[in-house]
Formats: structure tokens, C-alpha cells, sequence
């Protein structure tokens, strides 16, 4: 009778039975897929939500459901998402931070002089709890209550149909029990509040109706930037939350000390995210320039905002707000390809800036070009109107912080980090395989096919049509003495394209000019 194997389990060199011998082989793929250049990690306070724990978020509702609305104060978490989203960013990975003295809401129901029967208290601290509302009231069964918890733009928790048939001791656990498990297939614990049976069993259940759980707190009051940058280790705080979570970009709300920026810029280099950084509000050209030579900012992974702030309508605290511009940044390079600069792409949202005032107060204040080579120069960038292309507001250079003007641009730090990161993510599957001609043309093979899907979408080209990438992965750089120890090597050369950002037009105007025409 035949034998089924999976391919690679059978030692075929040392068969000795005569028979049929199957051998299943995986389809195999050389196929590299992009990672995902669009995700933005946003470290902030919020009302709501884990502390120092990444959530995923698609949009700025979401954001509402896990951390409570949009708040009008610094290091908030909701603001920069808000603005990053009409900019068209759908992804986000958000982590709440607070300043150590958040509490959690709670209500002692039936509370008397002789104590109290259970307690609920909010699942998570923040002033959102304020807003869980508790009713207790006569169940669908006979003999039977319901309680109901609900929130502002959550749905209802109904638990109905705790028994009270036992006496009030048994009732107040069941209605614990309820609460932290759940009682029915449709009902599982609370996504709200946690529960604890207390000091007084003996309460009789009574109805229950409009009140609130009450003294949650936000912790937001004295948050710094160092709380917002956090720690790392084995319990990771901040902006190290954001480890391993895919993110493109990153925005450490509001946080504006120079002597954490190159803190930030270390960890996007390690991890493979563009920081987006900014100066405090009211900033001039001259101490910014000095401050960031002070810091020792001077890296492709970071992108220093002038700190000439933005006005913004905040449409969920109808007030129109000045914010940093981190959130638009950010917002606009997640909405692009990789090999796209933020240079020159309009941004939605703004209706002034500290510089130029508010539009509708029609004062008119434009950077002059002595002033944008001055932050330029410096490696600073800035949100400004009009732009390049029309009188719109954009990013005006399209640079990061570096000083070296062959990395300087977004393009660079964008398209080095989705390409590094899809190898990292991609290439591991060969880690473990026999070192022969096969695999080393497979690995070749792999990565040729990756860049060449590049060209075809556009993020790889050239001017003059050669192929932009070279890839060396055979015997002239993988010798027996080093492939004699386990060591494979890919040389890849990659070029970018370049940003038009100094665009010349010869123009010779003139009476006398003669002009020639060519079909």
C-alpha cells in the first residue's frame, strides 16, 4: 500500500521496502508582499480606554468607542487622530498614558449607614465612567431583576433574569456573578463595569433608576513628555507600547521638549517608524534653528515641525482650537505612497496658523524665502499657505531632520522603511533551509520579483527606463568558506526616485526671439 508523506519528512536515500511512496509539496511562492505604510501611533491622555496598551483603530469613531471623545488640552490623545483622519488616514494604533492618579467611576448601589450590598466600578479609569448609567429593575421571569449598564454611543448591557428566589445574599452574588461572566449565550460579562459583592449582604434589592457611577478621573492633569516618551523594558510605557504593532508613523502628542527628540528619533530608527516631532507653540526661527542644533537632532527617522502651530475647528468641542501640527503631518504621509514627499500636498482642515493668523480674520502673512532657507537649511520643516502650487496649505519642504541632503527627503525615510520592513517580514522563510544553488536563486528569484512589482506600481523607476535595482545572491558573494558556517548573503541595490522640488523654466521672451517648432 502506498505511503503519504509530507515532502522533506521521508528519507528517500534510505528506502528499502519495494512500494509507492507520495510525497505532498506545499505550493511554493518566491512572492514578496508590501507591508503597510499607513499606520499612525498616536501617544496621548484620553478619558477612557487600557493605559499603555496599543489598540487598533480604523477611524476616529472607533477612537470614541476606546478612549472617549476628543478632550481640549495638551498631550490629548483624539486630536491628532482627528486631524491625521480628514487628511484620509484610516489607521491608527492608539496608546492612552496617564499621569499615575486616574481613578476608576464606581457606585455602591443601596448605600446606607450600614453599608452597601455590591459595588460596579468602571472597567477602566477616566472621566467617561461619570457617564456609565445603572438601572435595576423587575426581571422578564417572575422572582427575577434587571440590570442594565450603558454609556454614551455604546450599546446597552442588559443582564436580565437574575434570580433573587434565594434570599438577598444569593441575589447580590448572582448579580456579581452576572456582571464579571456574563448570564446568557447573549450575555457575556460586562465590556463596563466590574463587580464585587460588599459589606451588607443583607440589603433586599430595590429598584434602581438613573444614577450614575461617579469620581473617575483622567490622570491627565500633570502628564510631561517624559510620561507620554515612557520607558521600556519588560513592562513598556508610552510611546515603547507601540513595539512590534506594524506602525509606519508615530505622534507623541503635543510633546514638544527638545531633549526627548533624539529619544524619539533612536526609537524610530529601531523600529522602522517616521517620528513626526514638533516645536512648542509661539516658536521664532532662531531658537528653533539653536534649539535643534542643542538637541542633536539629526536623523532620517525623525521629520521636526516648526513650532508655528495650527488653527483648527474642533467639530466635536465646536471651538475653533490652536493645535500642533503633528496630526496633519502625519495624516498627509499616511494617505501617500512610499516614495511620495509630503511636499506640496494640500492639507485639509486648516483655517490658520500662528504665522499668518486666521483666514478669517484676513490678515495675510506669508513665510518669505530668506526665512524658509533659514528652517530648511536647519533641517525644520513647516505647514504653511500659500504653497508651491497655489494658495492652499501644505508641508512646505518635504524633508526629516537630517543634514545630509542624499537622505533628507520623506521619499528616503518612507521608501528605506517599507522596503526593510517587507524583507524583515518576507524573507525569514529561507532562515533554516539547505544552503545549495537552488535556494540561493530562489532567494535571488524572490527579490527580483519584489522590486520588479515596485517598478510596475510606480514606487521604483527611473528616468531613463534601466532597472532601478540589482540583486547579487550566488557564488561570487556567498563563497564555501562562509556558507561552510550557515551565512547566506543578498546584496541589493536599490535606487529611489528623485522629488521635484526645484523646478526651473527657462522662459526667453522677446521681439526678436526666434522660435523653432518641433513635430
Amino acid at each position: 500500500m502506498a505511503q503519504i508523506t509530507q515532502l522533506g519528512s521521508l528519507n528517500t536515500a534510505a528506502l528499502v521496502v519495494p512500494d509507492l511512496y507520495v510525497q505532498i509539496a506545499a505550493p511554493q511562492t518566491l512572492a514578496l508582499n508590501g507591508v503597510s505604510t499607513d499606520r499612525i501611533g498616536v501617544v496621548g491622555t484620553a478619558s477612557w480606554g487600557p493605559v499603555n496598551q496599543p489598540v487598533v483603530l480604523g477611524s476616529l469613531a472607533d477612537y470614541n468607542v476606546a478612549f472617549g471623545s476628543v478632550q481640549t488640552r495638551q498631550y490629548d490623545l483624539g486630536t491628532p487622530i482627528a486631524l491625521a483622519e480628514q487628511q484620509g488616514a484610516t489607521s491608527f494604533v492608539g496608546v492612552r498614558v496617564t499621569d499615575g492618579s486616574d481613578t476608576a467611576a464606581n457606585y455602591a448601589m443601596l448605600y446606607s449607614s450600614a453599608g452597601y450590598p455590591a459595588i460596579l466600578t468602571a472597567i477602566y479609569t477616566g472621566t467617561l465612567g461619570n457617564q456609565v448609567g445603572l438601572t435595576l429593575g423587575t426581571g422578564t421571569k417572575t422572582g427575577t431583576w434587571k440590570l442594565t449598564l450603558q454609556m454614551p454611543g455604546q450599546l446597552a448591557e442588559v443582564f436580565d433574569n437574575i434570580d433573587a428566589s434565594q434570599g438577598a445574599a444569593s441575589f447580590w452574588t448572582n448579580l456579581v456573578s452576572a456582571v464579571n461572566n456574563g448570564n446568557s449565550a447573549s450575555r457575556g460579562p460586562s465590556n463596563l463595569c466590574a463587580a464585587s459583592v460588599g459589606n451588607n449582604l443583607s440589603t433586599a434589592p430595590q429598584a434602581i433608576a438613573d444614577q450614575y457611577l461617579m469620581n473617575g478621573s483622567d490622570g491627565a492633569s500633570s502628564v510631561a513628555d517624559a510620561i507620554v516618551v515612557g520607558t521600556d523594558g519588560v513592562s513598556r510605557t508610552g510611546m515603547y507600547a507601540l513595539r512590534g504593532q506594524a506602525c509606519a508613523l508615530a505622534v507623541m502628542a503635543d510633546c514638544v521638549d527638545p531633549t526627548f527628540w533624539t529619544t524619539q528619533s533612536a526609537f524610530g530608527e529601531s523600529e522602522g517608524i517616521y517620528m513626526i516631532l514638533a516645536g512648542a507653540r509661539g516658536q521664532v526661527i532662531s531658537s528653533a534653528v539653536q534649539m535643534k542644533q542643542q538637541s542633536g537632532l539629526d536623523s532620517y527617522a525623525a521629520k521636526l515641525m516648526f513650532g508655528d502651530w495650527i488653527y483648527w475647528y474642533d467639530q466635536t468641542n465646536i471651538q475653533t482650537r490652536l493645535v500642533s501640527p503633528q496630526g496633519v503631518v502625519a495624516g498627509c504621509l499616511a494617505n501617500l505612497s512610499p516614495e511620495q514627499s509630503s511636499l506640496n500636498k494640500p492639507l485639509s482642515g486648516i483655517i490658520g496658523s500662528q504665522k499668518s493668523g486666521l483666514a478669517s480674520s484676513g490678515q495675510v502673512l506669508a513665510y518669505s524665502s530668506a526665512e524658509l532657507q533659514q528652517l530648511f537649511s536647519a533641517g525644520i520643516d513647516v505647514v504653511s499657505n500659500p504653497a508651491p502650487g497655489g494658495a492652499y496649505w501644505a508641508v512646505r519642504c518635504g524633508h526629516n531632520s537630517s543634514s545630509s541632503s542624499v537622505i533628507a527627503s520623506d521619499a528616503y525615510t518612507r521608501m528605506t522603511n517599507f522596503i526593510a520592513e517587507t524583507l524583515s517580514s518576507g524573507m525569514g522563510k529561507y532562515v533554516g533551509s539547505v544552503i545549495n544553488s537552488t535556494l540561493l536563486s530562489n532567494i535571488r528569484a524572490t527579490l527580483l520579483g519584489y522590486l520588479s512589482s515596485l517598478v510596475t506600481q510606480g514606487i521604483l523607476g527611473s528616468v531613463d527606463g534601466a532597472a532601478p535595482y540589482a540583486v547579487v545572491c550566488d557564488a561570487s558573494n556567498n563563497p564555501q568558506t562562509r556558507t561552510a558556517l550557515g551565512y547566506v548573503q543578498a546584496d541589493v541595490q536599490v535606487r529611489y526616485q528623485g522629488i521635484n522640488e526645484r523646478f526651473i523654466v527657462n522662459l526667453q521672451g522677446g521681439q526678436n526671439v526666434t522660435v523653432t517648432t518641433t513635430n
